[in-house]
């Protein structure tokens, strides 16, 4: 079964308007164990289909998009970043908070997208992918972006190594930085890749 969103999962407003609260604060607790700080300027938000659906609702609440063509249009950005098993999905964010810092910081990082990467217990590396759609619309060759879209692809012996435990780097040159995961992130992720 997919886990893919579609229309009949996206309340239309007034029904939405009716959970918001109790969605909003059930997505906030997931999206707090499902948020990883690599260093001190990069976070990885690993997304599933309530952080998405979350997504669509809000930004069919705001741009009052009422019409089955508009929230499909959503639904097919949105879409790819629900992981499918054997696959973790994250949205990157540079956390940049002056002018100051984003004049400095992103043309440095040039490339970082590409240069995200868990490692296995075993030392093994599952690197990610990068849309390349998406890629050309958020890098250029003198700047980088400060919201990336990255996905990771791992086999099934890959995916056992991982529950033993797990590293995730970044090992671009102006920026390397590894965390251990948390073991309320590590369930979280697990559960994306075996479900």
């Amino acid at each position: 079964m997919s886990r893919k969103l579609t229309l009949a999962d996206i309340a239309d407003t007034r029904a939405y308007e009716r959970e918001r609260e109790a969605f909003r604060q059930h997505v906030m607790a997931l999206k707090q164990r499902r948020r990883v700080h690599v260093g001190p300027l990069i976070t990885l938000l690993f997304e599933n289909r309530d952080t998405m659906r979350f997504q669509i609702q809000e930004m069919a609440r705001v741009e009052r998009l009422v019409t089955d063509e508009a929230i499909e249009e959503e639904l097919a950005v949105y879409n790819p970043m629900i992981p499918e098993r054997g696959q973790l999905c994250a949205t990157l964010f540079v956390e940049l908070t002056s002018d100051e810092q984003v004049r400095e910081w992103l043309p440095k990082l040039v490339g970082l997208e590409q240069a995200v990467q868990f490692r296995l217990p075993d030392g093994e590396v599952v690197a990610c992918q990068v849309d390349p759609q998406h890629a050309s619309q958020l890098t250029r060759e003198e700047v980088t972006a400060a919201v990336h879209w990255v996905t990771f692809t791992f086999t099934a012996a890959q995916v056992a190594a991982f529950a033993a435990g797990t590293r995730l780097e970044i090992t671009h040159p102006a920026y390397r930085e590894s965390v251990e995961l948390a073991p309320a992130t590590m369930g979280e992720l697990i559960a994306d890749l075996t479900a």
